[in-house]
């Protein structure tokens, strides 16, 4: 069994930090953490005080939870995610969401940064998640069966919630900002893809590609949460965009979407 001890001790320090008590989470990607200004009555814990972490972040990635308000309806929001790539295990990943997921979170909101497949998107644009192709290799949910929060064999056929797509689409409308939609492949990183493998991706029917986010929504499923998927186009892919790739690209594509990014989710928190 999971350490029942560590999940206990980072809910005590969760609900005696705020009087809070959200039931929706947003995970922010790369480069992506300028909403947490728009939070109000905001308090922030960094995350090697509630999750397994790292002593080094990923650029672009905070590491602190903030809990706040917005439109009056409390909020969680994590400023930045772990990786596959920096060396944590299943259980290590799948800790964060079956923490919120026991703090009774039923609405999750992930974001992140990634390239550019479909030749019809460009740097900049926002997708909405329809679907994805799991590349990785891992699944999150291996090992012993640890928790009661879901079933050891569950249904992925909506992973990412129609309702919330159409609602993140009349936000989209009202506000002026163009969406694409699609399927994002996870990779597991940290290297970039190959020319072969994006057309073997793109073969697959995938849109867009990036190293986080599957891991989440699988765990989320898992307990039951209603998912909705925001990427935000930082580059196109190898062998589409010309000349190398750079996390540097990555983190200031994602800094100028990231205004735009915030409007929407602020609409669509506001109506969840």
């Amino acid at each position: 069994m999971q350490n029942e001890s560590r999940f206990q001790k980072s809910e005590t320090i969760i609900l005696n930090s705020t009087k809070h008590r959200p039931d929706t989470l947003v995970i922010l990607g790369s480069g992506l953490g300028a909403f947490v200004e728009k939070l109000e009555n905001k308090v922030s814990i960094n995350y090697e005080d509630i999750f397994p972490a790292k002593s080094e972040r990923v650029e672009g990635h905070g590491g602190i939870l903030h809990i706040g308000s917005l439109c009056g309806k409390p909020i969680y929001c994590m400023q930045g995610r772990n990786h596959y790539y920096e060396g944590y295990s299943d259980e290590e990943m799948r800790f964060p969401i079956l923490l919120f997921a026991r703090l009774k979170v039923k609405n999750l909101i992930v974001t992140n940064a990634c390239g550019g497949m479909n030749e019809n998107f460009k740097p900049g644009d926002l997708m909405l998640i329809t679907d994805h192709i799991n590349m990785m290799g891992k699944n999150p949910m291996t090992g012993a069966k640890d928790s009661e929060i879901g079933p050891r064999f569950f249904d992925m056929s909506e992973p990412y919630n129609h309702n919330l797509i159409s609602l993140a689409e009349k936000v989209g409308f009202t506000n002026n900002i163009k969406l694409q939609k699609g399927v994002y492949v996870g990779y597991n990183g940290p290297s970039y893809e190959t020319k072969s493998e994006i057309r073997a991706f793109i073969h697959l029917g995938g849109d867009a590609v990036g190293m986080s986010t599957v891991p989440e929504v699988i765990v989320a499923n898992h307990a039951g949460m209603k998912v909705l998927g925001i990427s935000c186009i930082t580059n196109m892919s190898t062998g589409i965009q010309k000349g190398k790739l750079s996390h540097k690209e990555v983190i200031d594509t994602a800094d100028k979407a990231s205004a735009k990014l915030s409007l929407l989710l602020n609409g669509i928190l506001c109506e969840i």
